[in-house]
């Protein structure tokens, strides 16, 4: 494990978009504290800060995860993929094409979902996808627009 500690505060390295950031937190530091206001990435938001939300979703090891609820030290040694990671991607060209936003707080969360969930799964059927759209949630708007967006990268036409 790569961390020492010293007065409360423990060193540890991450792999964070392919980089390896060095920071000294707390144990109790979640990984969204730690993005946001150590490392200075900002597109996990909170939200409810309990896990229900999906504003802080990022991808571990290509699963998704709440990072409201991960202790970053909980993310040593594995691979962190934040929005901030992504670029021009296909889901990302999807939700503006299909407008699958409103006020975009929860945009990047959303992302973060469809990308893992097209990791693991390239051809995945409406079950699956609204099951996963499920650990997400959208004050503004539907889902309607977020679904269409999934299923264009899925079935692009010719």
């Amino acid at each position: 494990m790569n961390s020492h500690s010293s007065g409360g505060k423990r060193t540890i390295q991450l792999e964070i978009n392919k980089e390896r950031y060095e920071r000294d937190i707390l144990a109790s530091d979640t990984l969204l504290d730690v993005l946001r206001n150590e490392i200075g990435l900002t597109g996990a938001k909170p939200g409810c800060l309990n896990g229900d939300c999906g504003a802080c979703t990022v991808i571990i090891n290509k699963q998704p995860m709440k990072s409201c609820i991960m202790l970053a030290i909980e993310a040593i040694d594995t691979e962190i993929l934040t929005i901030e990671g992504l670029e021009n991607t296909p889901i990302q060209r999807a939700f503006v094409e299909h407008f699958a936003f409103q006020c975009g707080y929860c945009t990047s969360g959303f992302i973060m979902i469809c990308t893992a969930l097209l990791l693991n799964d390239n051809k995945p059927s409406p079950e699956k996808i609204q099951t996963w759209l499920s650990s997400n949630i959208c004050r503004c708007t539907g889902y309607k627009e977020i679904e269409e967006a999934i299923h264009s990268v899925i079935n692009p036409r010719k």
